[in-house]
């Protein structure tokens, strides 16, 4: 994220001397990506920033997938995964369970009421969409508060917790990359700033704004990591807690952008999806549907043509407004789509003729389209309906 930010107590110049009202020395820490060839912040340290007593295996949640064969769309009930009663003691890291996912991204899902641990994830950068409730992102950085309509943007390594507020529970939608998650390119200059095009700016970022100062010793903080043999986690222990960040600069920090603030493209006739991006990562991007004004050329039909993205799965996660391409479908709050590479897809039987005339959709979801194949993770396998691949032909396999 190419945009500056400076908070707290930094040095007029960096790598030099910068010390306390004592004389004590700062510890500068870089946190930096491709090495030190991409965007990087400068953090300053009370303590050691390295300096652990411990390290144990920890064993992260069931990250195992299995193929989408044979071959067929999907329509799965997020809002299954956690009835009421396990709500009061799931948090929204370990909580989390997987729904899709393939060798570059992975996708799952959390109802929590509980405080996370403090958490840390070395495989990629996270976006956790905040589909209801509220809660407050303690961050290595500062503090972020998230709400409803949220997408809440951490890098990867950067240590953090979620703590739920209010008195609903959180819903979050998590997006982990194998990598780094950026605005698109072609909203940006090639110097990093928002274009004019781009449907959102950096007012609409919304990073810490001070520091976030915490004391303790033997803090344990989990972190899941890559190993030779995939994805595992381990259980690390500080000597000191590792919030002692007087202040940082730099242009890689956590933030958050709320899919309020996101301005829809809109044309005559109907504009392709990648007008609806709002994120692009290795092997996959982010789009998001918001209520907007639709086609209005005097013969356009405002809901997508059908059509075979042939290079891509798609996944819809439906969580506000009235869809109205899947009406008839069982689609509702809380769903989730799969249409899979090497299928046509479009709009159910009906809504083609139906959205004729329709000026305004009031629609609300958020899409993530990969490069390659995803399968179903143990959460994604526990909440489907079978029965979503025959709605459109109105009648399933005679067995």
């Amino acid at each position: 994220m190419a945009h500056y930010r400076r908070v707290g107590d930094v040095p007029p110049k960096r790598h030099t001397r910068h010390r306390d009202g004592e004389g004590r020395l700062y510890y500068e820490e870089l946190m930096g990506e491709e090495g030190f060839s991409a965007d990087s912040s400068l953090l300053y340290h009370r303590e050691i920033p390295s300096a652990i007593v411990d390290a144990r295996p920890w064993d992260v949640p069931d990250v195992s997938t299995t193929p989408n064969h044979p071959l067929k769309p999907r329509h799965l009930r997020l809002h299954e995964l956690f009835p009421e009663e396990r709500w009061a003691g799931t948090d929204p890291v370990t909580g989390r369970r997987l729904v899709l996912g393939n060798g570059d991204v992975r996708i799952s899902y959390a109802v929590s009421a509980a405080d996370s641990p403090l958490y840390r994830n070395a495989t990629g950068d996270e976006v956790v969409y905040v589909e209801s409730g509220t809660a407050t992102v303690e961050t290595i950085f500062g503090t972020l508060r998230a709400e409803q309509g949220d997408y809440v943007v951490v890098p990867m390594s950067a240590t953090h917790r979620w703590l739920p507020t209010g008195d609903r529970p959180l819903r979050t939608y998590a997006i982990e990359a194998n990598g780094h998650i950026a605005p698109p390119k072609r909203y940006l200059s090639r110097f990093g700033q928002f274009l004019e095009h781009a449907p959102y700016c950096e007012r609409d970022l919304h990073g810490p704004h001070e520091p976030l100062q915490a004391d303790g010793t033997d803090v344990e903080v989990l972190v899941k990591h890559r190993t030779s043999g995939g994805v595992t986690g381990t259980r690390m222990v500080y000597a000191r807690h590792p919030f002692d960040v007087v202040g940082w600069d730099g242009c890689l920090y956590p933030y958050t952008f709320n899919i309020r603030d996101f301005e829809p493209i809109t044309g005559r006739v109907h504009q392709p999806p990648p007008v609806h991006q709002v994120f692009e990562g290795p092997g996959f991007v982010v789009c998001n549907f918001v209520p907007r004004k639709v086609d209005y050329h005097p013969l356009s039909i405002p809901v997508p043509y059908y059509h075979s993205n042939v290079d891509s799965d798609e996944v819809m996660f439906y969580c506000g407004g009235d869809y109205e391409a899947r009406k008839g479908s069982g689609i509702g709050q809380g769903s989730v789509s799969v249409h899979p590479g090497g299928l046509a897809h479009g709009p159910q039987p009906g809504a083609y003729e139906r959205s004729i005339g329709v000026e305004f959709f009031d629609e609300l979801a958020v899409m993530v389209d990969t490069f390659r194949p995803l399968g179903l993770g143990e959460g994604g396998a526990a909440c489907e309906d079978d029965g979503y691949a025959w709605t459109w032909s109105g009648r399933g396999p005679d067995r």
